[in-house]
């Protein structure tokens, strides 16, 4: 077992409420339970001695791993190969069932060999509450090993010729040696109550009906997709995660499912990402709709509707950037002292402060989002309109000011153009739903905030000298923030000064077609140490190339980025010097930014190809 596996040696596995990582040699090391931004169970990933791990491998050096997921489907598989024999873990969290009770999860672990014989190797230390709470290890009843914390009893229960035996008072070790065409299973399930009782011992029928039911469901919800385009696969993977990582209760998707992953390995930029960002699950929207996932996209705009609503923040603002996945705009930052991090790239931090920044674009994107429903009157009726028209009313007297921007800067406030873009955002599409849904609205007003944003923008956030459109007004910084101006109607993706704007940004932060959000050197963000290129900036770059008619280029460097998925099609947050992942993972804005590129690409090609015939 590595200490630190590369953080995109990994799979995901969920179930709609929580989603845990699991490397390629079989380790699950990391975990949270009931929730994803629940404390850990398993997070080694974040410190090996410390953060506990459920591992199940082939108990043979120098075997040939392969992992994969079996296709369209979140069941992951890791495949060990040696020449006296195959065997597979398949790994799922049970989806498509009954309902099962919302406090208790389930992990699935079948062993399996499909050739000759393989001696597999169980080795199960979870650590309760980041590795900070204590707990107790019993076999209740034979097959059944409980471990009980604070908060939960956590039950480990095997099925098949699987023996287990405690390793000291933490953990449990044991393993199984199976023939051609045996199995056998490892059941994690996570009790939200330390006195719960164990469930039923499960059998190889249950294990098999699990498997066929999440199998079939992930086909199932696929076939909703419309999506039929020249990257299929693709966008099937990334659909598949963007699903995996929203919490089925409420609608709300978050970032990441880790926490504390480096941007860049020893450095501090070390967040926490589990938690909704209204920005990324807002331009989600779009790519949502256009493939044809409208109960997802309705599902988010409810719970954006709930918040615009409520008006409940830690900012006295009417939204903040980010809450948890119930609402919750409590993220209150704390460093985990006690872990060393991911190869020693401290500090760990749960909670995240920037929640508390002033953001300004976030209400551009949350009408964005908005005004993309397929019935704005019957998703959110009268009274929803009357809080969107407070919000926007509330904004005609708050846009001009300086913010801490999309990058969540830690170097000051500043006035973003790309805050400005979308406050500029926020009017167009309110006017648009006054006018569209007769609705009562001083019109007047937004419309005359909206031309002063417009100007405002030309004016001063269009730099001459440099010929692009450019980070904040006192300077000539460049942001791949800037490439979404064409998304929301603010410049034609043809126009001069947009053409000459992605001439700049190629110039200056696009490296071998991967691109940098920004240059922290040419505008200081508050923190120490580099990062990687962003992901997400590479798949918007894309989109714009490819609404420019710049479609070579475009389609080279969409293709190129493809090359830099992981072995089972995930992506991080950046791509460091030597291709490598860096930060939280999977990242769903990247993912769903790879979707839009995708649509984009299609759209200009199939116009391309219908113009030549």
């Amino acid at each position: 077992m590595r200490r630190y596996p590369p953080i995109g040696d990994h799979g995901l596995i969920g179930d709609l409420r929580t989603a845990a990582l699991v490397s390629s040699e079989g380790v699950l090391d990391w975990y949270c339970a009931p929730r994803f931004d629940s404390p850990s169970l398993f997070a080694s990933l974040l410190d090996h001695d410390r953060g506990g791990h459920f591992a199940v491998t082939a108990d043979a050096p120098g075997a040939v791993v392969r992992q994969l997921y079996l296709a369209d489907t979140a069941v992951l598989v890791t495949r060990f190969m040696t020449e006296e024999g195959v065997g597979e873990v398949v790994d799922f969290m049970p989806l498509g069932e009954a309902e099962a009770p919302p406090d208790r999860h389930r992990i699935v672990r079948i062993l399996r060999v499909t050739r000759g014989r393989v001696r597999f190797r169980i080795d199960c230390r979870p650590a309760f509450d980041y590795g900070r709470a204590a707990h107790t290890t019993d076999f209740p009843v034979p097959g059944t090993v409980r471990f009980t914390g604070p908060q939960e009893a956590v039950f480990l229960q095997t099925a098949g010729p699987v023996r287990l035996a405690g390793d000291g008072p933490a953990g449990v070790r044991g393993g199984a040696e199976l023939g051609q065409d045996d199995m056998a299973a490892a059941v994690l399930t996570v009790c939200h109550d330390p006195a719960a009782e164990p469930p039923d011992p499960p059998t190889e029928a249950d294990i098999r009906r699990a498997f066929r039911s999440t199998y079939g469901y992930w086909h199932r919800w696929l076939r909703r997709s419309r999506y039929r385009g020249r990257w299929q696969q693709m966008v099937n993977r990334s659909a598949i995660t963007l699903k995996l990582m929203t919490y089925a209760p409420t609608g709300a998707p978050v970032a990441a499912v880790t926490a504390g992953l480096p941007e860049q390995i020893g450095g501090e930029r070390n967040w926490d990402y589990r938690y909704t960002w209204v920005r990324d699950a807002s331009l989600s929207v779009k790519a949502l709709v256009d493939l044809g996932l409208d109960e997802e996209a309705d599902a988010f705009r409810r719970w954006l509707g709930a918040r615009v609503q409520s008006g409940r923040t830690v900012t006295g603002e009417p939204l903040q950037i980010m809450y948890r996945v119930d609402g919750d705009p409590r993220l209150d930052e704390e460093v985990l002292d006690h872990l060393e991090g991911y190869r020693g790239s401290a500090p760990v931090r749960i909670g995240n402060g920037a929640a508390e920044q002033l953001q300004l674009d976030i209400y551009g994107e949350a009408v964005f989002a908005l005004s993309q429903a397929r019935d704005l009157t019957q998703l959110a009726g009268y009274d929803g309109w009357v809080h969107l028209r407070e919000l926007l009313d509330w904004l005609t007297g708050h846009w001009d000011r300086p913010d801490e921007g999309i990058w969540e800067t830690r170097g000051g406030r500043r006035d973003f153009t790309y805050s400005r873009l979308m406050c500029w955002t926020a009017f167009d599409r309110g006017i648009r739903l006054a006018t569209e849904l007769a609705r009562p609205a001083d019109t007047a007003a937004w419309t005359a905030a909206r031309d002063a944003v417009f100007q405002q923008i030309i004016d001063r956030g269009y730099s001459p000298r440099r010929g692009a459109f450019v980070q904040h007004f006192d300077g000539d910084v460049l942001d791949a923030s800037l490439l979404l101006m064409p998304t929301v109607g603010f410049v034609s993706p043809k126009e001069r000064r947009w053409l000459s704007t992605l001439d700049a940004i190629e110039a200056d932060l696009v490296s071998d077609s991967l691109v940098h959000r920004y240059d922290p050197r040419e505008s200081p963000d508050g923190l120490r140490g580099a990062e990687g290129t962003f992901s997400l900036c590479t798949f918007l770059w894309v989109s714009a190339l490819a609404r420019a008619g710049r479609l070579d280029m475009a389609r080279y460097a969409f293709d190129k980025m493809l090359t830099y998925a992981n072995h089972v099609g995930l992506f991080a947050e950046e791509i460091g010097p030597t291709g490598e992942q860096l930060g939280n993972f999977p990242q769903a804005f990247t993912h769903l930014a790879l979707i839009t590129a995708a649509l984009a690409l299609d759209e200009e090609l199939d116009r391309e190809e219908h113009t030549d015939r």
